[in-house]
């Protein structure tokens, strides 16, 4: 029996993902020449791009040569069946991604040509497909032999591409850009190909809108039907827990233009909001239609997925940036989000999931897809939505000077930015949409003139678009737009790195009066040992080894890299000449480096978060690194957590205390509660002299009404006058080193900051009587108490084959802290704990 909702959603699609063939035939800009039967067809166990299949056949690596993608042609083939059906059921054939040259024939015909690896293609296939027996052929031609084609020349140049004429093709960037993403171009089949089926109900391509009114959510749908289809009722049903609102959806009549539709608009009273998680709880309600046919007895349930409430709010008055969701305003912050597979752009949903609670439980509330990227799928955003995190997303333009004004591409664009635009449109997650990465930016800096820097393509035509198609969410035509240039930090959007690349001191962070970071404090990050163990060379590569510097990001023709710039804040930071402790002491080098960056980022975020301070919102240039190496990424490209993560992600936490140096108005603690609760906290800070030497202690009980935060001065809790910053000099320093701690009423911590005055560096001895206890919970998870007798500094734990759920942090004298070290599986447990400011670690004791 026919299907009447054959193509219903994609759960009712066929993916074709099995029993393909991949051959690389000589690059021809001729006219196909169909392989032969005596081709060298390479079998694949799963369908993905040239660099992927041929990683997994073993013929190919990161870690060896370099290989052209782009330089040869590759063909893909499958036979499939496809036992027919009767009725009036419609055979699909779908292609969701085709990176980049593609032409495509199924049983010897041609079904279409594609030149944009973002834009998705349906073919009815109807009249081609067999019973059994279909043969289906991909070309992908060498991308090369048309950039070697002459263009007209661009009015600027993007270092980061090493080819200029990348602008003319849509295409991903990862892949060809030397010195900061691996050399494997995605040639191939990126997203899915899917054959379905579709009856006389085709409701592949609902709409689903919402939007607030006061305390009354809104569901607009519209569900696309065949006009002389035989159906009874449409119903639209939104349900959340025990909750369910339903709506009759009706086929208007009189309009020749909605006869094709069901239409109807959905009102829930008191609707429950979704919000970032830093500020509420990202409520979500399940969408689903119910479908009743003419003579039928029973409704068909169609799942849509699920939606969100919320409004999003851009204010750019007066030079700001900032973003209100429900009314809020919300300190954006978090990172750049990269594929978990540079090489195949494809993960699967656990994997994204886990990801993105990974940044989540940093307190980050804000992942950016950077127009260096791609577009991610379904699994990202339905992650976001659920953990409650915002969505900034680029349109997948950087740093080039594109063809606005060839009409050939503009319509691919519009096509694509059209298809992206409806497919993200359901998700409450999308907070902000933008034009591209760093176009006006390079133009500015490249010496181009400045009515060059902006392109009505960015201006005009995806500004129209999104307004046409998501009109609740801002558009920003640039990351790096506004003042008198577009990178002026205190003035709209920047990619900040006064802080980083451009080896500004600190205290830059503040006195630029920054904005917006879209991107910011990129360093190369050194990972953990395991990474380092897959890195060509193992463990024993050092930093100046050419195998490590082939992975340190740099900018093309620089004569620096991002290892330069880690050195610079290590030799400002703790007061150490690095080549000269990397000539003498790889090992205490590296411990170092690992700190470091971590140091200055949470220095730099505490400064941003102030009440006080005018930023409204900082991204991370990398969440997760590309491959295995000193990226920039805060975890390494396996998802461990590198030291910089763990700074991060206890200066981000929404309910927070943090220190900032206030020079001769003294030391200021910020406290911040940006959850939806009210809290009842007490804070005290404690000064310290030489490890474990107690000199002044203070207390307050505090009231933080909900979405608040305040700054008290530091000696407002002592009953006497302090140099606690330093900033004075009169005579040695009163004090080592000052810790401030947040705790519920109860006495349970809940923050805790350092700050340590002078410049110094780290005041390193012996030992600091570090200990460690597990406690094996199972046979792949213990629980660490910590304890300390003097400062420790930077806490860490070697444990092979465990992963620790907080380390790198300092730890107050005579204090003690538990922390859960938990690996893959079933594993042995024996390692140390150690501290940077101790040349001693101590065995972890395993408790009987």
């Amino acid at each position: 029996m026919t299907d009447p909702l054959a193509g219903a959603g994609r759960d009712r699609r066929r993916l074709l993902l099995a029993n393909w063939s991949i051959c690389r035939a000589p690059a021809d800009p001729a006219e196909p020449h169909f392989p032969t039967e005596g081709a060298s067809w390479l079998p694949l166990r799963e369908l993905m791009p040239v660099a992927g299949a041929l990683r997994e056949l073993k013929q190919w690596s990161l870690d060896g040569p370099v290989r052209g993608f782009d330089a040869e042609e590759w063909w893909y083939r499958l036979a499939f069946d496809a036992p027919p059906e009767t009725g009036r059921v419609r055979g699909i054939l779908g292609f969701d991604g085709l990176a980049t040259l593609a032409r495509v024939w199924l049983n010897g015909t041609e079904l279409l040509t594609s030149t944009n690896m973002f834009v998705a293609h349906e073919v009815d296939v109807s009249d081609i497909l067999k019973a059994t027996g279909n043969q289906l052929l991909i070309r992908f031609s060498a991308l090369d032999l048309q950039l070697a084609m002459r263009r007209k020349r661009p009015r600027w140049r993007a270092p980061m591409v090493e080819h200029q004429q990348l602008r003319w093709f849509r295409t991903t960037l990862l892949g060809r850009t030397p010195g900061w993403s691996p050399p494997a171009a995605v040639v191939g089949p990126w997203r899915d190909v899917w054959l379905e089926r579709r009856g006389p109900v085709d409701i592949a391509n609902p709409t689903l809108t919402t939007q607030v009114q006061g305390t009354t959510g809104i569901v607009q749908c519209t569900v696309p039907v065949l006009p002389d289809t035989a159906i009874e009722s449409v119903q639209l049903q939104l349900t959340r827990g025990h909750r369910a609102i339903a709506h009759p959806l009706a086929r208007p009549t009189g309009n020749a233009d909605d006869e094709g539709h069901f239409l109807g608009e959905l009102r829930i009273d008191d609707v429950e909001l979704w919000w970032p998680h830093t500020h509420g709880e990202p409520a979500l309600y399940q969408a689903s239609l119910r479908i009743r046919l003419a003579g039928a007895e029973q409704d068909i349930a169609v799942d849509l997925g699920q939606v969100g409430f919320r409004t999003i709010v851009l204010d750019t008055s007066g030079g700001n940036f900032s973003l209100s969701v429900n009314g809020v305003p919300v300190f954006c912050r978090g990172a750049c989000w990269t594929p978990l597979d540079p090489v195949t752009l494809r993960a699967n949903a656990a994997d994204i999931r886990a990801a993105v609670v990974q940044a989540r439980d940093a307190g980050m509330n804000m992942l950016r897809v950077a127009g260096t990227m791609a577009y991610e799928d379904e699994h990202f955003f339905d992650a976001c939505d659920e953990l409650g995190i915002l969505v900034w997303q680029d349109f997948m333009f950087a740093n080039m000077d594109y063809p606005a004004d060839d009409p050939a591409f503009m319509e691919s664009v519009s096509l694509e930015v059209r298809q992206q635009l409806r497919r993200i449109r359901p998700h409450a997650c999308v907070a902000l949409l933008c034009g591209n990465s760093e176009v006006e930016q390079q133009a500015a800096m490249w010496g181009a003139p400045r009515d060059a820097w902006q392109s009505p393509l960015f201006d005009e035509t995806l500004a129209r678009l999104c307004t046409e198609i998501m009109p609740d969410v801002p558009y920003w035509p640039s990351s790096a737009h506004g003042g008198s240039f577009p990178h002026q930090a205190n003035h709209g959007t920047t990619s900040y790195y006064g802080v980083g690349a451009y080896l500004r001191p600190p205290d830059d962070a503040r006195s630029s009066e920054l904005k917006f970071a879209t991107e910011c404090l990129a360093f190369a990050n050194i990972p953990g040992q395991s990474a380092l163990e897959r890195m060509p060379g193992g463990l024993a590569t050092r930093v100046h080894h050419a195998g490590w510097k082939s992975r340190s990001p740099r900018d093309l023709g620089a004569g620096w890299d991002f290892d330069d710039v880690r050195d610079h804040y290590l030799e400002s930071f703790f007061k150490i000449n690095p080549q000269k402790l990397r000539y003498s002491d790889h090992e205490r080098y590296v411990a170092l480096a690992r700190i470091v960056t971590g140091e200055v980022m949470a220095t730099s975020f505490a400064q941003w978060r102030r009440p006080a301070s005018v930023c409204r919102g900082a991204l991370v240039l990398f969440l997760r690194d590309l491959w295995a190496g000193a990226g920039w990424g805060l975890v390494d490209d396996a998802g461990a957590p590198k030291a910089c993560y763990h700074y991060v992600k206890r200066a981000l936490q929404p309910l927070n205390v943090l220190l900032s140096d206030e020079g001769v108005n003294g030391l200021f603690a910020h406290i911040i509660n940006e959850r939806a609760e009210p809290r009842h906290l007490e804070l005290e800070v404690t000064a310290w002299r030489d490890g474990d030497v107690l000199v002044a202690t203070g207390k307050r009980n505090l009231d933080m009404p909900a979405h608040t935060a305040r700054t008290l001065a530091g000696l407002d809790l002592f009953g006497h006058f302090m140099d606690l910053t330093y900033a004075y000099r009169f005579g040695p320093m009163s004090c080592h080193a000052i810790v401030a701690t947040l705790r519920d009423l109860d006495g349970n911590q809940l923050a805790q900051t350092f700050f340590f005055p002078g410049d110094e560096g780290i005041r390193s001895g012996q030992g600091v009587g570090l200990s460690a206890q597990a406690r094996m919970v199972d046979d792949h998870t213990a629980e660490l108490t910590v304890r300390t007798k003097q400062l420790a500094q930077a806490v860490h734990f070697d444990v092979r084959g465990f992963q620790a759920s907080d380390e790198y942090f300092h730890m107050a004298p005579h204090s003690e802290t538990r922390v859960m070290l938990r690996a893959a599986g079933p594993h042995s447990f024996a390692g140390f704990v150690h501290a940077v400011n101790s040349s001693q670690g101590a065995r972890i004791e395993i408790a009987g």
